[in-house]
């Protein structure tokens, strides 16, 4: 049957399994978005592009699915990018399509006309820009096996306006790709896996660095049953927090310039570091001539420009996770660590007493304190995405998970203004589970314009504004590094409650800990009118 560029493109999303995209139309994507109606793809209309990316990642996030965002050419495909740039740091699986417009005029500064391929280059896994609609069914179908496959990631498809009008004969792609170069990893080399074991067996002090990758691979259980039969005790980085349950008597905690005294005590403590899903970021290793200066290392990476890249280790495995634990399970001891648990025991219960959460109440409402309310009215089961800062970090800490893709952040970019439309995302992906945006001022401002998508797509999204009135992250380094010159860090911003008001969306303020928990418990499981 012959079908349209425009026509194949939604065939092609539906083919590829895609339930909800995220987007704007604009002159250049016009003729695409046509025939949507036609095709079973929720569109949701976002507010600005650079939500739509950050809609998409929410997404893919939530649901382990590939996220669709949808943009014309010129400044709609441009907005995309820190929204692009944020899911390539995160590893996030979403395809980007933009509108280009017309073959002939391409490299004539054209309306509208930017060369959003150079411009992505450096910041997604691959990108296309079809010149032939015959072309069009295989790109899309390759552009969804790049992103979800391997270390997952972000492709732009860049789609000029008469490859959308155009006609041709279509059929949908075999289901076999062949990309020359281009070899997703499964098991790891069994030698290295053997010497691996063999660290593992000989360690006294060992700790599991568990990242990310446990999440993508798949690899809970297989992380679950390998720290428990090595008696290993497992911290975890920002993004990797729902790999292992945090409930676990070995769980330690956040590790880093952010995390747990006595988890960074224990790494820096430890004989052996295995290192699972995790890229050793600088907010985690601080000094690298002072990291970990006793221990041996494993890596375990699916990415193998990680390995070696910033942290010289003794056994650097290129595999998937999930496979190279299954590998190990065989090859490793029960061991027995029960002293070295005892000292860090020890150190967990004197971080414990320093614990703002057990201070007593002063009348004013600290963070960390609502923060804590939120996890006590959910019991930990909410699906959280923060935006960045301060708020970030306590949620990391406070917000204690057990659950898979439960907490959604931007870790690696740190984009501010990535909460709530990440959380739109999210809510989109699980409409059955309870979804809350914890943002700081500063950040909830950059985006607040989506609380319209909100609206329009009646989500019951629960959003925590914590307003302290300044940049609070960068406040706090300059109060600690800066001579407390508080430069271009105070904040004017809008009355949050009447902001709410404007979009129809019940709010609340809270100024203690009571307030905040007649709040929270307060705040409506439907969706606003």
């Amino acid at each position: 049957m012959k079908k349209t560029g425009a026509e194949i493109m939604w065939a092609m999303l539906e083919h590829e399994g895609v339930e909800v995209a995220f987007g704007i139309p604009g002159g250049a994507i016009m003729h695409a978005y046509h025939p949507r109606r036609e095709y079973s793809i929720h569109h949701v209309l976002m507010r600005h592009e650079q939500c739509a990316a950050h809609a998409a990642d929410g997404y893919a996030r939530a649901s382990g699915k590939v996220g669709v965002a949808i943009a014309t050419s010129g400044p709609g495909a441009t907005n995309l990018v820190t929204g692009i740039a944020t899911a390539m740091m995160d590893s996030s699986p979403i395809v980007c399509i933009t509108g280009q417009v017309s073959t002939p005029v391409i490299g004539t500064d054209a309306f509208q006309e930017v060369d959003i391929t150079g411009i992505t280059l450096p910041i997604t896994k691959h990108n296309y820009l079809v010149s032939d609609v015959e072309e069009l069914a295989e790109v899309i179908h390759e552009a969804f096996y790049i992103a979800r496959s391997g270390r997952p990631g972000p492709v732009l498809v860049d789609i000029p306006k008469d490859v959308q009008q155009k006609s041709t004969e279509f059929e949908y792609p075999a289901d076999d790709i062949n990309l020359p170069g281009y070899h997703p990893v499964g098991k790891g080399n069994a030698d290295l896996v053997a010497k691996a074991a063999q660290l593992i067996n000989q360690a006294d002090r060992p700790v599991i660095l568990a990242g990310q990758g446990v999440l993508m691979s798949g690899a809970m259980d297989a992380l679950r049953a390998f720290a428990e039969k090595t008696n290993t005790p497992v911290a975890f980085t920002l993004l990797g927090k729902g790999g292992f349950p945090e409930s676990h008597p070995l769980a330690l905690s956040l590790m880093g310039m952010h995390g747990e005294v006595f988890a960074n005590r224990a790494i820096q403590q430890a004989d052996l570091l295995l290192a699972f899903g995790m890229r050793f970021d600088d907010r985690v290793t601080g000094r690298l001539d002072a990291y970990a200066p006793f221990a041996k290392k494993v890596h375990v990476d699916m990415d193998a420009a990680e390995l070696n890249k910033v942290v010289k280790v003794d056994a650097p495995i290129h595999g998937d996770l999930r496979q190279v634990l299954e590998q190990l399970l065989p090859l490793v001891s029960s061991n027995d660590h029960t002293m070295w648990l005892e000292r860090i025991g020890e150190w967990r219960a004197q971080s414990l007493k320093r614990n703002i959460i057990n201070r007593p109440e002063n009348g004013h409402l600290a963070a960390p304190h609502f923060i804590n309310e939120i996890w006590e009215a959910t019991a930990g089961q909410a699906i959280v995405v923060t935006d960045v800062g301060q708020h970030q970090m306590w949620v990391a800490q406070y917000y204690a998970t057990d659950y898979p893709r439960s907490l959604i952040t931007s870790g690696g970019q740190g984009t501010m203004g990535f909460g709530l439309p990440a959380a739109i995302g999210a809510q989109m992906a699980r409409p059955d589970r309870e979804v809350w945006v914890i943002a700081g001022d500063g950040g909830f401002q950059m985006t607040m314009h989506d609380l319209a998508t909100v609206v329009q797509e009646r989500l019951p999204l629960r959003i925590a504004i914590s307003n302290n009135h300044y940049l609070g992250m960068v406040r706090q380094w300059q109060e600690f590094f800066y001579d407390k010159r508080y430069e271009s860090t105070p904040l004017v911003g809008p009355d949050f409650m009447k902001v709410a008001e404007a979009y129809g969306i019940p709010a609340w303020r809270a100024k203690n800990r009571r307030q905040a928990r007649e709040a929270i418990m307060a705040a409506p499981v439907t969706a606003p009118p």
